[in-house]
């Protein structure tokens, strides 16, 4: 726990969905209070088993099992909200209109259109809303940023997720709970590639195979996104894919970058013009500075890092490449 601060008001934390998959309700609430100005609050979840683990893990914690009596009853300021994808929109407008403050797990959302809806309801009532985006942090895509520079414009994004195997049976292989094959790691992989292919959104495409197994999501999905000034991103999530591809791979006018989770090469070319590989050391990564930058903006009003603007760019292209993909036609993006 944090030592006390004298003189700092802590804001009231809590989450909705404690986590039974994951204890991600468990992990939320630790990050918080790595926070002077947190304070564990609150815990909703629908299963009576889970809301008596948190009550073990933060004793004296108030504890619902419904959304409603939670905003009716308590005066927990900002929830985060860790819930099946469809029901991220709906319950953080719930609480946004209730004039909480809200953290989405990802994705922020399965449309644009909703997007557009969490956003309205937080400037209607002044409170914030963003996305857990904790990866934004991760050792693997501050490395790639440090040393990008070497490459010069990065004019091609390409980066996987998958593999071949048969989806769980369970909510995150129905694309009407979870969008579709694209959008739990998809969420990570296009919120990195905005970071590096820092242009306008031009044009968005999806392609898909479906044919394979039983369940409703996508077998594979990919998302190709043409930016502004001459360069292409995309991102392939896939259950049928039996052959090994890099992870994350960068192309620049001067060299290149392969990438994985904990590694990352740089490829750039010597005097005499032969390729030199360099694997450089990892930077460490930062995954708390989420929830700090979320304790100073609203203790002490800086800049939120990841904005819901910017959040919606990551569905943005997991929507529209489904879109695209169902009608066989590339979309311009709402928002660039």
């Amino acid at each position: 726990m944090p030592r006390e601060i004298t003189g700092v008001r802590k804001i009231k934390v809590g989450t909705i969905g404690y986590g039974g998959a994951f204890n991600m309700g468990r992990h939320h609430l630790n990050d918080l209070l790595k926070n002077p100005g947190f304070q564990a609050c609150a815990v909703c979840d629908v299963d009576p088993e889970r809301v008596k683990i948190a009550t073990t893990d933060f004793p004296g914690i108030e504890t619902y099992t419904d959304v409603d009596t939670m905003l009716r009853k308590s005066d927990v300021e900002l929830l985060v909200i860790i819930l099946p994808h469809n029901l991220h929109a709906p319950v953080a407008v719930q609480c946004l209109q209730a004039g909480r403050h809200c953290v989405v797990e990802k994705p922020f959302a399965l449309t644009v259109e909703e997007c557009d809806a969490m956003i309205a309801a937080a400037k209607k009532k002044k409170v914030m809303v963003s996305t857990f985006h904790n990866r934004h942090w991760d050792s693997n895509i501050l490395t790639i940023l440090k040393h990008l520079p070497k490459i010069g414009r990065p004019f091609r994004w390409e980066s996987f997720h998958g593999g071949y195997s048969q989806p769980k049976d369970w909510w995150r292989s129905d694309k009407k709970v979870s969008g579709g094959v694209i959008f739990d790691w998809g969420a990570h992989f296009c919120e990195w590639m905005l970071q590096v292919m820092d242009a306008e959104m031009q044009e968005i495409s999806g392609f898909q195979v479906k044919e394979v197994w039983k369940n409703s999501n996508e077998d594979e999905l990919q998302a190709v996104v043409r930016f502004k000034g001459n360069a292409v991103g995309s991102h392939v999530a896939s259950d049928i894919a039996l052959a090994p591809r890099d992870m994350i791979q960068i192309l620049g006018t001067k060299g290149a970058i392969v990438a994985t989770h904990r590694s990352v090469d740089v490829y750039t070319r010597d005097k005499a013009g032969a390729t030199v590989r360099t694997s450089v050391a990892m930077e460490p990564a930062r995954n708390s500075d989420y929830y700090a930058n979320v304790h100073d903006h609203l203790h002490k009003g800086k800049p939120l890092v990841i904005t819901p603007e910017w959040s919606r760019r990551v569905i943005q292209v997991l929507d529209y490449a489904g879109r695209s993909a169902s009608k066989g036609q590339a979309l311009k993006p709402k928002y660039a």
